[in-house]
């Protein structure tokens, strides 16, 4: 969605190199109908179909230019470095000097660990409470034309049904922090729109990181509603692989049978696999406990991959049950081939199973 047009890197570009509340606020204020009508359009296309938004969770360097064009020393490429700097002083009114101090502050040296997911919304509340606002101004939006649709009675009309996702959550704190942003602006929504309908929604967490997995009682206890395992990052964290490095050992590995299996294609059951079983198990006890619901899915690339559907799939019956997995387009036909054949070797087995019991 940020990405979608120069429009809106420019948008986020001046957003990021502020200097001061003001240029920072006008900034969300330019992206909020951009967001509002990006999410409208989803909840229509949806109908009730339940939507989920995850809040933004790339390290906000990633919409400035590269380092390389940003070095004054050499060796440099002095036309990226003049073309990159004039856009950038011309966009937001800075100095040079100024625009270059800002851009290399943000740079990290592990960008994936530092400042990106939960972490913008927490040190920048303001970025969780537009992106906030523009989904709750959206479903409100689509309620008030669903509802006025000449073509349905008004108790059917398909109502937005949003799911908000934190992503890149370690502990219960960060979560309340975000989910208090997010309830709040759903409260001043509410007071400025009277009368009109904000529909149901939901608030939950992306589990990426180990102490999430470890720790999940206290996200149900924190009163998360969904849990959606990011096992892109997970796989990445608990095995202290860079995703974007592996690449330069794994095949090695791989020939060696140091490890069998891709960890970033296929989910490493023993390591990986068991973070998720121990997390969906505690978390459904805990839920149970407080007699609250709790949908738990997967995302990322394990969703698309058939012998990790079938490690899913299998949890059930070990008490820790995944509703379901999602994963890119492209992969969908075969995400959902691999679930049917999963739930068809559980039902062969079941019978067979029951027809052995009958013959004792």
């Amino acid at each position: 969605m940020f990405f979608g047009s120069k429009e809106r890197v420019d948008t986020v570009r001046r957003l990021v190199l502020a200097d001061d509340d003001k240029t920072r606020a006008a900034a969300l204020q330019a992206l909020l109908p951009l967001q509002r009508a990006d999410f409208a359009g989803l909840f229509r296309a949806a109908g009730s179909r339940p939507v989920c938004v995850r809040l933004l969770d790339p390290p906000l360097h990633e919409f400035l230019p590269k380092p390389g064009e940003f070095e004054s020393t050499p060796p440099f490429d002095a036309e990226k470095f003049g073309a990159a700097t004039a856009e950038l002083t011309a966009l937001t009114g800075q100095t040079e000097a100024r625009v270059l101090e800002r851009t290399r502050a943000l740079r990290e040296t592990n960008p994936l660990l530092g400042l990106r997911g939960c972490r913008v919304g927490i040190t920048s509340p303001e970025i969780t409470k537009m992106q906030a606002r523009a989904i709750f101004e959206a479903s409100i939006e689509v309620t008030r034309e669903a509802k006025s649709s000449a073509s349905l009675p008004q108790a059917s009309a398909p109502l937005p049904n949003v799911q908000i996702m934190i992503p890149l959550v370690g502990c219960a704190s960060e979560f309340t922090h975000q989910r208090d942003a997010i309830l709040e602006t759903a409260r001043e929504v509410r007071r400025e729109r009277d009368g009109d309908e904000l529909a149901p929604f939901e608030i939950g967490v992306m589990i990426e990181v180990p102490r999430a997995a470890l720790l999940g009682t206290e996200l149900v206890d924190a009163g998360a509603a969904f849990f959606s395992f990011g096992t892109n990052d997970l796989t990445q964290m608990t095995f202290g692989y860079s995703r974007d490095d592996v690449a330069t050992f794994l095949p090695e590995y791989l020939r060696l049978g140091i490890l069998q299996d891709d960890p970033f294609a296929t989910i490493d059951v023993r390591g990986v696999g068991a973070l998720v079983e121990r997390c969906v198990s505690d978390a459904r006890d805990a839920a149970r406990a407080r007699k609250a619901s709790l949908k738990i899915s997967v995302c990322g690339e394990h969703g698309g991959d058939p012998r990790s559907i079938t490690f899913f799939h299998d949890l059930a019956s070990r008490g820790a049950k995944i509703d379901h997995v999602s994963c890119s387009p492209f992969r969908v036909v075969v995400a959902r081939v691999a679930a049917a054949q999963a739930a068809c070797r559980e039902m062969t087995e079941t019978t067979t199973d029951g027809d052995e019991k009958n013959k004792k």
